[in-house]
């Protein structure tokens, strides 16, 4: 293990650092509308991306430094198991098949920035609108929390921050300018600035794992060796193993469909889609985005290679950025640094957006300032995604890192309550809005309290999402368990309020917004008075 600055390594992660920040500010004047000061132009991008911009800004969203540095460094910890991120992101494809474009086509024709304000004009229900707001706010604020700590793993690496005596401030000092750039160009262009830096970052990783698959295997001796390694290591530990363990299969299965569920239901990933100019670029990304899962398998197998060169560090995260500096030249080392440090610029940025976005629409606009004026929201929500971003590295600088991965688990188990309403909404009204938010509040407590009882090695509380299931008697994802319990008293719920004929709220879509296009005739966004004027 090296010590000390790696000098050549962070000149090239300077390099790409600087270089991205150039673009991020640069991207204001990319493809610039007349007029800038509305949600559309500053929070969407204009609702103008095409087919490869669109892919490259939702790759760079759902595939973050975070997947970068955890998936691997589950596999490191516990073996195969930590496998379930790859199925899981190929059961999200043919699932967001079915239902993004319907939200792609209404949210067009109404003028919808966020799913809090489909769900308002579905239901008629600002209470479940509010709710699903708070839901994702909530949800992804340790999300950008993780972007950070990626960041940090890497410097930590490259040994950038001095040692653990070194003064706060200056141990601290590289992350709080990566966060100032950040925060800056995210201000100043919008999600303009991901959606550009996106194509930097997504060839990086590409190039990186291409010649780490090559290059690393070859130095160690081939993957026979490398398996071998890892086959030895999880028998003498006594834990995980090449195979996930019979009695695991339950956890494996729940996890990887309970995540393929909750994916789409994230803020930021509703924000990238939002942001296409039609709903043909939603079918066609969701043919093409599965390449990124090649990519995630290809990179999960780092986690077997790291066991394999002897890669021995206190805390998992570090595991990948410190094979790719024991085994790459410094120089390249520098550039899969770049990968993950740009990797984390990118979805902290449209993250921050996505959950500004909400604040402004279904809590400044819905119940503080109803007359607010396009030009007022865009600055609320620019203001917004600075505090977001600012909550995210507080809760970084000052809290355990694990604290923040077991929160960011916590925000899956929350963000999967929210699907009957958006997901069920998008294909029938049948669902009555205060059954929707009764189920709602009876999957977020049960998934809070199941999690708050979950003990690790490390935590006493929220030490994983995990537990048995009532009835069943396996364990498995809490989310996907509170997520049935949302759905069965949202149904029973719904019977009986239909049976006292209670009062079921407006329902301003129609049918033939669900499948209507930017081309088709009469289609074009018909906004709500406090936005008329926006530009499209």
């Amino acid at each position: 293990m090296k010590t000390g600055v790696n000098g050549v390594a962070l000149g090239v992660f300077i390099f790409f650092f600087l270089a991205v920040t150039v673009m991020g500010f640069l991207a204001a004047r990319w493809r610039k509308a007349e007029n800038e000061h509305s949600l559309d132009e500053w929070g969407l991008g204009g609702r103008s991306f095409g087919t490869w911009i669109t892919w490259f800004l939702l790759g760079g969203d759902l595939y973050t430094a975070y997947t970068f540095v955890a998936v691997p460094a589950a596999i490191y910890a516990t073996g195969a198991a930590g496998f379930f991120a790859v199925p899981y992101t190929i059961l999200v494809y043919p699932l967001i098949f079915t239902f993004l474009p319907r939200l792609w086509s209404v949210s067009h024709r109404h003028g919808y920035v966020t799913t809090s304000d489909f769900v308002r004009g579905r239901f008629g229900s600002k209470g479940l609108s509010l709710a699903v707001a708070l839901t994702g706010i909530l949800a992804t604020m340790p999300y950008i929390a993780l972007q950070l700590v990626g960041i940090q793993a890497v410097l930590d690496v490259m040994g950038v921050g001095g040692g653990d005596n070194t003064n706060w401030f200056v141990k601290d000092l590289p992350l709080l300018i990566a966060f100032g750039v950040l925060a800056a160009y995210t201000y100043s262009s919008g999600l303009r600035a991901p959606a550009l830096i996106a194509f930097v970052k997504d060839a990086l990783i590409y190039i990186v794992i291409a010649v780490a698959i090559i290059y690393i295997p070859i130095k160690l001796g081939g993957f026979h060796d490398i398996f071998a390694a890892a086959g030895d290591k999880y028998a003498k530990a006594k834990a995980g193993g090449l195979v996930p363990a019979p009695a695991g299969q339950w956890t494996y299965a729940t996890l990887a469909l309970g995540s393929a569920l909750a994916l789409f239901m994230y803020p930021h990933s509703i924000t990238a889609t939002l942001s296409s100019r039609s709903r043909e670029v939603i079918r066609r990304n969701t043919t093409i985005l599965p390449l990124y899962s090649l990519m995630l398998g290809l990179l999960a197998l780092l986690g077997f290679m790291a066991i394999a060169a002897g890669v021995k560090v206190k805390n998992g995260q570090l595991a990948i950025p410190q094979l790719f500096e024991n085994m790459f030249p410094d120089w390249f080392a520098g550039v899969a640094f770049a990968a993950i440090g740009i990797g984390a610029l990118v979805p902290a940025a449209i993250m921050s957006i996505a959950a500004a976005n909400l604040f402004t629409r279904n809590i400044y606009k819905d119940f503080i300032k109803p007359d607010a004026t396009p030009k007022q929201e865009a600055q609320v929500s620019k203001i917004v995604s600075l505090l977001v971003k600012v909550g995210a590295l507080v809760f970084v600088l000052t809290m355990d890192k694990t604290v923040a991965i077991n929160f960011q688990l916590l925000g899956g188990i929350w963000i999967l309550q929210t699907f009957p309403a958006l997901v069920g909404g998008l294909f029938t009204r049948w669902f009555h809005r205060w059954a929707l938010l009764a189920g709602w509040a009876v999957g977020m407590v049960y998934g809070t309290l199941a999690a708050y009882g979950v003990a690790s090695p490390t935590q006493k509380h929220f030490g994983g999402s995990s537990k048995e299931i009532p009835g069943i008697g396996e364990i498995g994802y809490i989310g996907l368990t509170a997520f049935v319990l949302n759905v069965a008293v949202a149904v029973v719920l719904t019977f009986v309020l239909k049976a006292v004929k209670a009062p079921e709220g407006v329902d301003e879509t129609r049918p033939d917004d669900y499948t209507a296009d930017a081309g088709d005739p009469g289609v074009e966004v018909e906004l709500p008075p406090a936005t008329a004027g926006a530009s499209h």
